[in-house]
């Protein structure tokens, strides 16, 4: 009963970090095959910036998240010759 289990526990870290980093959910289904790779953005705003974002989406019928991805793609567009 003292032996340790084998098997890879929730919290526990990964042997090789940069394919963990890079490897797709594979419980999470998505529409585009290039979101596989997603990552996440961490960002500062303020209170009254977090609202304006919030409100502009509802009254656009989308997600923040959906909303700010688009916006990320027409700011930043893929280089010329990559991508779509």
């Amino acid at each position: 009963m003292n032996e340790r289990s084998q098997r890879r526990g929730f919290a526990t870290r990964p042997a090789d970090p940069e394919s963990w980093i890079k490897a797709p959910d594979r419980h999470a289904p998505r529409a585009q095959p290039d979101a596989d790779f997603s990552a996440r953005l961490t960002i500062d705003v303020t209170v009254d910036m977090r609202g304006r974002i919030k409100i502009a989406a509802f009254q656009r019928g989308q997600t923040v998240a959906d909303m700010l991805r688009a916006l990320f793609e027409r700011e930043f567009p893929p280089p010329s010759g990559e991508g779509q």
